[in-house]
């Protein structure tokens, strides 16, 4: 985290709603050119969610009315077995991931190596370079085995979805940070609100943290740092007492939540880690409409006054934050997607110009 600071720099969270990855690249370098991303394109069905990091699971089906993981195979146990001859090859054997089940390849994630092509014609050098897996949590209830049986309550498959996360997350470290340049990996965890709910009330604060960790412990061996982004309230010391470098968080519309959390909020800085404030709204298309990057800013200010109020210093929580949309932009129109781009950098250039 030394090399690191945030200060306020814009920073986008994955999607956007448009066809084209050249296209996309070109908005990303535009908008937030000082930490560009590789940008997931939702309108191809193979960049989904829960879709695009599936790539190397045992008994994967994927058909046009379901996707799911068949154990019922008799090839099941035999592929599970091949899933962790692999793992295990580069974990303590040292064999490098490129050419492994756990790469991201160009049929599921053009967006990274879009980005990637950018970046070998690039003169000068960005801040840091931004990647993403879905999360553990997110994933492994989303997506259930051939009795739609949710994979988070069979251990052994949870096992393989969260070890194929892990390497998939630590792969695009060692990639994005071929220059020397930083390289941050969000864990997108939108499933994280339901915790504590209903849905989720066999799922224990443990479980949620041991999968977690697994995957930033990846991120982090390979040199890289760790986000967790959630698009809604959650229990959010689930992540501010975790090992991440980043709380990625709808600051629109959820603020006001995150600072109940006072003690581990001002340990979380105290450790020099950096809150992404998702300031810019994308869940209501008549606030993207009514906002502008000046009411906004202003929005930003007083949630800085109540933490300043707990006794966290404005010029810590400047330098330790990010600038960004509250979720992706993929569902809305191209237009309100634009908006929130445009919204999210003079958000940034404005705080940056007051530093």
């Amino acid at each position: 985290m030394a090399q690191f600071r945030g200060n306020a720099l814009g920073l986008l969270i994955g999607s956007l709603p448009i066809t084209d990855h050249d296209q996309a690249i070109d908005l990303v370098f535009k908008y937030t050119p000082d930490i560009p991303l590789w940008v997931q394109l939702p309108v191809h069905p193979e960049e989904s969610m829960m879709t695009q990091f599936l790539g190397g699971m045992p008994g994967l089906v994927l058909n046009q009315d379901r996707v799911f993981v068949d154990t019922s195979g008799s090839s099941f146990e035999e592929g599970l077995l091949g899933f962790y001859e692999d793992y295990l090859a580069i974990t303590e054997g040292g064999l490098p991931l490129d050419g492994t089940r756990f790469v991201l390849t160009p049929e599921t994630a053009r967006g990274f190596f879009t980005l990637l092509d950018r970046m070998k014609s690039a003169v000068e050098l960005p801040t840091a370079l931004k990647g993403q897996v879905t999360g553990p949590v997110t994933l492994a209830t989303g997506l259930a085995d051939q009795n739609r049986r949710a994979l988070f309550y069979d251990d052994r498959l949870l096992d393989v979805v969260v070890k194929n996360l892990a390497m998939k997350a630590r792969w695009q470290v060692e990639n994005l940070s071929e220059r020397g340049i930083p390289a941050i990996i969000f864990i997108d965890e939108p499933g994280l609100a339901g915790f504590g709910t209903s849905a989720f009330i066999s799922i224990s604060r443990e479980d949620v943290d041991r999968v977690l960790s697994e995957v930033i412990d990846a991120i982090h061996q390979a040199g890289g740092l760790a986000g967790v982004h959630v698009c809604a309230n959650t229990d959010w010391s689930l992540i501010l007492d975790s090992s991440a470098d980043i709380l990625s968080f709808d600051a629109y519309g959820f603020s006001d939540r995150l600072t109940l959390y006072e003690e581990s909020l001002k340990t979380f800085l105290d450790q020099g880690r950096i809150l992404a404030w998702g300031i810019v709204p994308t869940a209501d298309t008549r606030d993207i409409e009514n906002e502008t990057a000046s009411s906004l800013v202003a929005k930003w200010e007083s949630h800085v006054d109540r933490l300043e109020a707990i006794g966290i210093e404005r010029s810590k929580i400047m330098t330790q934050s990010l600038i960004t949309p509250s979720c992706g932009t993929g569902s809305m129109s191209q237009d309100h997607a634009i908006k929130v781009l445009d919204m999210t950098r003079e958000v940034s250039q404005i705080l940056r110009s007051k530093a």
